[in-house]
């Protein structure tokens, strides 16, 4: 409905007010008589006009709708090539709106809220419909600040320690709900400090898994790693052993605990732990092996597989060690990890199963993200490295 000149458009103003929503249309008249003299003053030239003061012509035009008081106003937004992208002056309201809109958006993904009820609260919002590609450019937005921040470099930073663990989730994958693994890696700088490095929907904790996932790493420039963290998960040893070579590695004690728990029935449990605590309390390695061969004999015939398992597994539990006391306690478990994925778990079972691996990616990335940025604020190191005698 745009109008080349006023005196076009003062002619409609008699139609259009005697129509249904007169006003509404008026408005748009207006509107559209705005952009096209701001399309003028931007080309240097009218429309069919030779000038040498061109800078550009005229691109037909693009659909768009404006919610006013007076109702939706569906507009005929001019499109121009050869020279800057034309922005009407008259969006810039609407487009602080939208801004608001999309970071409240963004808001209800880091809290959880599954894609259905994000819509369902921004049409409530909005008083109207919100279409699809308004929820899709919102994930796009926030896609790109996770894929931006998941592929940081890391190679201006001294990476001390790693420690990795994973948590599985349901999701839709070609129409069926399958468990996939959701593999997290934090480090540790050389002064101490937390951060989240890694994280990555997969089929599986299988060494090609994590090997990508540590290639990925190095890539980025990761190295002179000392030590990593994690359970005794095959996947895990095997692509460690391939990619930090050099690398000590402590397997997560309360991983440990809980294996060897299984082995065993409920009623001889709090034996069992107790005797391990007293295995580990020496905080001494030579020690702590003796009181583990101790206890490998004593529960030899009552439970072999107890047995075995520890002269199999509790050296590699006791790995820490061999580095600083302030660093040890720390390090022992994955603890931290834990924690981060009880966080994790809180918010994805509001959603319960995810549509896409995407979507899965995109809320454990938005909580990963919040935590990184809440580590970074912190006053005082995680790990006190000023201590780093062994």
């Amino acid at each position: 409905m745009a109008r080349s000149n006023i005196g076009d458009l003062h002619e409609a103003l008699s139609e259009v007010f005697q129509q249904q929503d007169g006003l509404k249309h008026f408005l748009e008249a207006v509107c559209e008589q705005l952009m096209s003299q701001e399309v003028h003053q931007q080309l240097g030239a009218d429309l069919h006009e030779r000038s040498d003061q061109r800078r550009g012509y005229r691109n037909g035009s693009k659909p768009r709708k404006l919610s006013t008081r007076v109702g939706e106003l569906e507009l005929e937004v001019p499109q121009v090539r050869g020279c800057e992208p034309y922005h009407p002056s008259l969006f810039n309201k609407w487009q602080r709106s939208e801004r608001a809109l999309l970071t409240a958006c963004a808001e209800m993904y880091f809290q959880g809220v599954s894609t259905r009820n994000v819509r369902r609260v921004l049409e409530a919002m909005c008083d109207g419909e919100i279409s699809s590609s308004t929820v899709s450019r919102v994930a796009a937005e926030l896609d790109e600040k996770l894929e931006s921040f998941c592929s940081r470099r890391l190679d201006h930073v001294d990476w001390s320690y790693l420690m990795i663990d994973a948590r599985y989730e349901k999701v839709r994958v070609e129409g069926r709900v399958i468990s996939q693994a959701v593999l997290v890696v934090v480090g540790f700088t050389g002064q101490g400090r937390r951060e989240v490095l890694h994280w990555g929907v997969c089929d599986s904790e299988s060494e090609q898994c994590w090997g990508e996932v540590f290639k990925s790493l190095k890539d980025r420039g990761l190295e002179s790693v000392k030590l990593v963290v994690s359970d005794a998960h095959r996947g895990i040893r095997a692509s460690l052993a391939r990619h930090f070579q050099g690398a000590m590695w402590q397997r997560c004690r309360v991983h440990f605990k809980r294996e060897m728990g299984r082995k065993v029935s409920y009623k001889v449990l709090k034996e069992l732990m107790a005797d391990l605590a007293s295995v580990y309390a020496p905080w001494e390695r030579c020690e702590c092996l003796l009181r583990g061969q101790e206890m490998a004999a004593k529960w030899a015939k009552r439970c072999p597989a107890v047995a075995r398992m520890l002269q199999e597994g509790l050296e590699d539990t006791l790995t820490v060690l061999a580095l600083a006391e302030h660093h040890r306690r720390k390090l022992t478990s994955t603890n931290l990890l834990e924690n981060m994925m009880k966080r994790l778990k809180k918010r994805t079972r509001v959603v319960g199963i995810f549509p896409s691996r995407a979507s899965c990616h995109r809320l454990v990335g938005s909580q990963l993200l919040e935590l990184h940025e809440t580590w970074q604020a912190e006053r005082n190191s995680y790990i006190n490295m000023a201590c780093a005698g062994a």
